[in-house]
C-alpha cells in the first residue's frame, strides 16, 4: 500500500481532494504514509484518529499533505466545515479516510481509492486448496477519477491487486 502511495503522489497537486475507502486494516494509512513520503512532507504520516486531522507541511517546496480520518465524524460536511478544509484545499493535497457521505463537496474534482482486503472464504487458496500464508497482505484497489481533472490523469496504469 505504501509503494502505491508513492505511485500515485506524481499524479497529485495542489488542490486535490483523494477520499479513501476500505476497511479497518485496509491500508489507508499505510497508502497516506507513501503519499506522504513521495511528497516529501514533515513528520511522520501516523493515523490521525483522535487529532481527525494533521497537516504536514512539504520540505520540498510542494503542496502540504493534510490528512483527515473522518471515522468518528457523523455530520457530514456541516462537522468537516469545522476543520477549514476548504481554506486547506487549493494549497495542498487533502486526503480523508472514511469520507464517503461527508467531503465529496468540497470538490468537484476529486480521487476514490477503494482498499478491498481478501478474508475468509475470500482469501486466495494454495495450490492445495487451502489459504495462502500471506493472505493479510492481499489488497484489491479500485482507483476511480471523478471529474475532468482525472479525465488523462493516467489511472488505469496504477491498477494494482
Amino acid at each position: 500500500m505504501q509503494e502505491l502511495g508513492r505511485r500515485l503522489a506524481p499524479l497529485l497537486r495542489p488542490g486535490d481532494l483523494v477520499l479513501l475507502s476500505g476497511e479497518l486494516g485496509a491500508g489507508k494509512t499505510t497508502l497516506t504514509r507513501g503519499l506522504g513520503e513521495a511528497l516529501g512532507v514533515r513528520g511522520a504520516v501516523t493515523s490521525p484518529t483522535f487529532v481527525i486531522a494533521r497537516v504536514h507541511p512539504s520540505l520540498t517546496g510542494g503542496p502540504a499533505l493534510v490528512h483527515v480520518d473522518a471515522y468518528r465524524l457523523d455530520g457530514g460536511l456541516d462537522e468537516m466545515e469545522d476543520l477549514d478544509l476548504d481554506v486547506s484545499l487549493p494549497e495542498s493535497v487533502v486526503v480523508v479516510e472514511w469520507g464517503d457521505g461527508k467531503v465529496e463537496e468540497l470538490a468537484e474534482d476529486r480521487l476514490h481509492v477503494v482498499i478491498g482486503r481478501a478474508v475468509g472464504a475470500d482469501a486466495p487458496s494454495g495450490a492445495d486448496g487451502h489459504p495462502e500464508e500471506d493472505v493479510d497482505d492481499v489488497r484489491e484497489v479500485t482507483v476511480t477519477g471523478i471529474g475532468g481533472r482525472w479525465a488523462d490523469a493516467g489511472l488505469p496504469e496504477l491498477e494494482i491487486c
